[in-house]
């Protein structure tokens, strides 16, 4: 079986689909905290475990041996290595085949990063075959919102001229999928998009894409941090992301190293299509 847990958040279902696509829905599992968000995908085969990683006891039947499982880290910033832990016990309990693990990238040393290089140590110690997926920036993190961009005029941030190396979501899924029904283990996925680019950059393919202005504000981190809790982020939440700013700024977050368009077999998404995408352009 193939076991996605979070499979109802915004990587995780494109990793069910994936798999969809390529295997029966009777081989895919669906690890969720509610049954109820994951109903359409039970009604097309597909085999619905309630799990939680806060609880678990949820996750002592949730694996099987010789299962591969994508471990898609939590989203609770703060409590995601004892989540993490459970996961990992239960698998190594079950004794599954694979367990790869959405983690961040090599280079990173922001306060983000830190969980996940804990919970690449947990699966080592665990001595489970397993794949680091190193995944980058998401380009939808600076997207979500695009036309509200536009329309303020302004990407603003703290990173200045650092570049990032993004991917949309469903590169990086899709490498997910390969590494699910590939062979190789013990690897680990450096992943990023195949060119990096900065937030001025942004700013201008926003720009042409609209045909609005829009231009680039980079301010200092205490200034960032005003403007993020002020728009309704939550203080740590927001200290985060400056700190996430700093590092792209050293550099962190730029590099293309090409795991992600080898596993997925063609180019990763560029900029300037995920900006049309987003604008609907």
């Amino acid at each position: 079986m193939y076991v996605v847990t979070g499979a109802t958040g915004q990587l995780g279902r494109l990793v069910v689909e994936g798999l969809l696509a390529r295997v029966p829905a009777s081989e895919v599992v669906a690890a969720v905290r509610s049954a109820e968000k994951a109903a359409d995908l039970a009604a097309r085969g597909v085999d619905v475990r309630v799990v939680d990683y806060d609880k678990p006891q949820t996750l002592a039947g949730a694996f099987a041996a010789g299962d591969r499982v994508l471990l898609i880290s939590g989203s609770e910033v703060g409590r995601r290595i004892p989540q993490h832990r459970a996961v990992v016990d239960a698998a190594a309990a079950a004794g599954v085949a694979l367990l790869a693990y959405t983690s961040a990238p090599g280079a990173a040393t922001f306060r983000l990063a830190d969980e996940h290089r804990a919970t690449e140590e947990l699966i080592l110690a665990s001595g489970l075959p397993y794949a680091f997926l190193r995944n980058g920036w998401y380009t939808e993190n600076y997207l979500g919102d695009a036309a509200g961009t536009v329309a303020r005029g302004v990407v603003l941030g703290s990173a200045g001229e650092g570049r990032i190396a993004t991917a949309p979501r469903r590169d990086y899924a899709d490498a997910a999928v390969a590494v699910l029904l590939g062979e190789d283990v013990n690897a680990v996925y450096e992943l990023s998009g195949d060119t990096a680019w900065s937030l001025p950059e942004l700013a201008a393919e926003l720009a042409k894409v609209s045909g609005k202005p829009v231009g680039h504000r980079d301010v200092a981190p205490a200034e960032h941090l005003s403007v993020l809790v002020g728009a309704g982020l939550p203080e740590g939440f927001a200290a985060a992301l400056v700190d996430v700013d700093a590092g792209i700024a050293r550099g962190e977050l730029a590099g293309t190293p090409g795991d992600l368009a080898r596993l997925i077999g063609r180019p990763t998404v560029p900029l300037a299509e995920s900006v049309r995408a987003a604008l609907n352009a």
